[in-house]
């Protein structure tokens, strides 16, 4: 998909007032996203890692990094927005806890995964594949090195990326294919 095709299939959100209710909309997926939790130890699972791609390869590298950006706000703010919030802290208090480097790897994954869709590579489910590959270890990587601040790099892994890692992959997996057919679609109405 050329950058002409994607901005005319975009082209419903080029005004400030609909990149703005994109952007909201967007935080609030990744509200519901984080709240919506499948019983997992050692911590829930959620649809965050899923979210953050999908939004990010649907709006690109400047309003999927403004989207993550303002959810990342809300919750500095105090709202509950985080997985397993309120009960665990809010605000600054909970971002700067155990999983906050994975809240920063959201942010670098919108970032790069935005890019790279805002250049056509969404059209296709093996750099679909790719790009999303790209963005799980964008959040990762900061997440497990935070994360080992406070357990040790080996207790990271096998509590912050071991039991998570198959089920991410199988969301990249669906945004990889789910993602083309989509464009496919609104390239044929």
């Amino acid at each position: 998909m050329t950058t002409a095709t994607r901005q005319t299939i975009l082209s419903g959100i080029s005004s400030l007032p609909a990149q703005i209710a994109a952007v909201v909309t967007g935080s609030l997926l990744l509200w519901v996203s984080a709240k919506v939790q499948l019983p997992f130890w050692p911590v829930p699972m959620t649809l965050q890692t899923l979210a953050v791609l999908a939004i990010a390869a649907a709006l690109g590298r400047k309003l999927g990094a403004a989207t993550v950006a303002l959810y990342l706000i809300e919750g500095a703010a105090g709202l509950p927005v985080f997985a397993g919030t309120p009960e665990k802290g809010l605000g600054l208090a909970y971002m700067m806890g155990p999983t906050g480097g994975y809240l920063i790897g959201f942010l670098l994954a919108a970032l790069v995964v935005g890019h790279f869709a805002d250049r056509g590579w969404t059209k296709r489910p093996v750099a679909m594949f790719a790009i999303m590959l790209v963005g799980l270890a964008l959040i990762y990587a900061p997440g497990l090195a935070w994360l080992a601040q406070f357990t040790g790099m080996d207790k990271a892994v096998t509590l912050g990326f071991a039991p998570f890692i198959l089920g991410d992959l199988l969301k990249a997996g669906i945004a990889a294919l789910a993602f083309p057919a989509a464009w496919s679609l609104l390239r044929g109405r």
